[in-house]
């Protein structure tokens, strides 16, 4: 089956091709038009006939010579509301930009697509390929569940792959167990009475009230959480007021709770509640805690993963693929898939800057830049994966 990777290598120019397309036209959420479009064409012209679910969803499968289990492939499609910085000849000019590198993942696994189709007489049984809209906003994976994704035919295990900006280029990582952390994004809107600034004992001031809450939140981290359980909140957006000389009517602070299991990311939620409710009346005012969104911890099956693992030192050699047990703080949403089927979420390094000054910059940043030639790798990977997995659990 090493082939695959040679066969791969003959796919490099296209796949650069896709990814410089989706690069250039970044789309942001759960609706991705071109997008779409884009990938359903692709498909249909390597001979799929994919399917929509959900708005921007696409599910696509492929059968083998023999019948036998399924074996799913994410990728994700959607960009970041983030002005690109980066230098390329095929930047994004409409505000929004690649900076997670899904444009990187859509065009692998369109590859990949290519690659089992090449190769269908080798599958026992089916891959199934799913492209899916709003990782970023934690709404996409879950809607996809719910609108039966793991259905016709039902899926047996799931393998989804993220470029890993700063990691030498081609190495994979594979976890084992909980090694991605939960994510919930809130809002805090605290509600005051507005006043002239003046005046001040004529209003309640809904920004000293959003001030207090904030200094007390991380008294949750630091009192209330064990030191050895790993967790942070973090307020990103706190806006109020719109005069120097005026207290406004309402705060709206927005953030993140992480935390590596559910327990504790739904005790910091409640926590957050208490503080900012109580802290609100105790200053005149009023407070309330909305969950924006959320994915829960990403658990890699061990079992699947100390396989795909394996099976992947056999097609990129023993040093290639890194197999570790510690954690990371970033969240993603193919965590939902974990909790329903064995699932694997590896990294594919995407380049260090002793490689190319232009690489190594943190994810989401706007001059961030992935090395190309990995497109290779990751095609190689997904449609070896599928193919390996399934031959091996008929």
């Amino acid at each position: 089956m090493n082939k695959i990777i040679e066969q791969a290598k003959m796919l490099e120019n296209e796949m650069v091709s896709y990814r410089r397309e989706l690069h250039s036209n970044p789309e942001v959420g759960a609706i991705l038009p071109k997008t779409k479009a884009f990938v359903m064409d692709k498909l249909r012209e390597f001979g799929y006939d994919p399917k929509e679910i959900c708005e921007s969803g696409i599910v696509a499968t492929i059968e083998g010579s023999e019948p036998g289990k399924t074996f799913l492939l994410r990728a994700d499609m959607d960009a970041l509301p983030v002005k690109e910085e980066a230098e390329c000849d095929f930047k994004s000019t409409n505000g929004s930009m690649h900076a997670c590198g899904h444009d990187m993942h859509t065009a692998m696994l369109l590859g990949a697509a290519k690659l089992l189709k090449q190769n269908q007489d080798q599958i026992k049984g089916t891959v199934k390929l799913v492209f899916q809209p709003d990782e970023e906003g934690f709404t996409g994976a879950k809607k996809m569940l719910k609108a039966g994704v793991l259905k016709n035919p039902d899926v047996d295990a799931a393998m989804a792959m993220h470029v890993h900006s700063g990691t030498p280029s081609n190495l994979v990582l594979c976890g084992l167990g909980t090694n991605i952390a939960g994510c919930t994004c809130f809002r805090i809107v605290v509600k005051g009475t507005g006043c002239h600034g003046a005046m001040p004992e004529l209003g309640v001031d809904p920004i000293n009230i959003a001030a207090h809450i904030y200094t007390s939140l991380q008294e949750i981290i630091t009192r209330e959480i064990s030191a050895t359980k790993p967790a942070v909140v973090t307020i990103g957006k706190f806006v109020g007021g719109e005069a120097p000389n005026i207290i406004p009517e309402e705060v709206i602070m927005e953030g993140t709770i992480r935390s590596l299991d559910k327990e504790t990311g739904a005790f910091i939620f409640n926590r957050i509640n208490d503080i900012a409710v109580a802290t609100a009346k105790a200053f005149r005012g009023e407070a309330e805690l909305i969950e924006i969104s959320s994915a829960p911890p990403l658990i890699n099956n061990v079992d699947l993963a100390k396989e795909i693992a394996s099976n992947l030192k056999g097609l990129l050699g023993e040093r290639s693929v890194v197999v570790f047990e510690s954690s990371g703080m970033g969240s993603e949403d193919f965590s939902s898939y974990s909790y329903e089927i064995p699932s694997v979420y590896l990294m594919l390094g995407a380049g260090t800057k002793q490689e190319n000054p232009l690489y190594g910059e943190s994810m989401h940043n706007p001059k961030v830049v992935f090395n190309e030639n990995i497109l290779v790798t990751g095609a190689a990977v997904h449609a070896y994966s599928a193919i390996t997995w399934l031959k091996n659990n008929q």
